[in-house]
């Protein structure tokens, strides 16, 4: 648990034979595709103006949702789940990665320069960047990092969690919950709180665990520790607000 940033836990050695998530189907992804993939998402957020100082919206529960987080994240970026629907009044707003469906709606209002990324099916809109093909064309290499540990990595419109903020309270999840190798955390709360993130994605990463996103389908909770507000059982629950200051 040496990392000191985010996306030390991305750049590090890369283990095809260890999975590191599951979705809400059951499909296992290892440590290298994870990795590797969210090097290519951050390549083409890259040319979607996403930078430091910029906030990207992302809509969504699933793996595209986590490497549109990631790649946002390894470009020092912050990354606000679930954004308002008036974008407008989002801090530096720079895009949005939703579904498709979600964007060419005409649901979210964007500022000025504000880019509509859409993943699941091909875009009717020309407007709208495929984030599914513009990921997988791109390079899977990430130039050398050199994030500080005080930069804003996730926003609720509230509050603002840097990389050390996130790290922290990840590490404190862990210790809490005796998390180790192996072990998987299955998210059951929704990631537009900070702490859902942190204990749910970050801190498996953390100790090469497994990350299990339920989604609504729910997932197979046997042998796991769930992030969840819901009042299940206390040696099986990490709860998110106990590490909110």
């Amino acid at each position: 648990m040496t990392a000191t940033t985010v996306d030390d836990l991305l750049t590090g050695e890369l283990d095809p034979d260890r999975t590191a998530l599951i979705d809400a189907s059951g499909r296992e992804f290892d440590h290298h595709w994870l990795c590797k993939t969210s090097w290519q998402a951050g390549n083409f957020l890259r040319h979607q103006g996403v930078r430091n100082g910029v906030t990207v919206g992302v809509v969504g529960d699933g793996p595209f949702a986590l490497l549109a987080c990631f790649g946002a994240t390894m470009l020092e970026a912050t990354t606000r789940f679930d954004p308002p629907t008036d974008l407008t009044e989002v801090d530096d707003f720079r895009a949005l990665v939703a579904p498709v469906e979600d964007i060419e709606s005409g649901t979210y209002e964007f500022p000025r320069g504000g880019q509509r990324v859409g993943y699941g099916k091909k875009p009717s809109q020309a407007t709208v960047h495929h984030f599914d093909a513009g990921v997988w064309s791109e390079n899977p290499s990430f130039p050398p990092l050199d994030v500080d540990a005080s930069t804003s990595m996730l926003t609720d419109g509230e509050r603002t969690l840097t990389h050390a903020d996130v790290l922290e309270t990840a590490r404190a999840v862990v210790d809490d919950h005796d998390i180790e190798a192996g072990d998987r955390v299955v998210v059951r709360d929704s990631l537009a709180i900070p702490e859902v993130v942190a204990a749910g994605v970050i801190a498996p990463l953390l100790v090469d665990g497994v990350i299990v996103l339920a989604g609504e389908s729910g997932a197979d909770e046997r042998g796991a520790v769930a992030v969840s507000s819901d009042p299940v059982s206390e040696a099986a629950r990490i709860d998110p607000a106990a590490y909110r200051d």
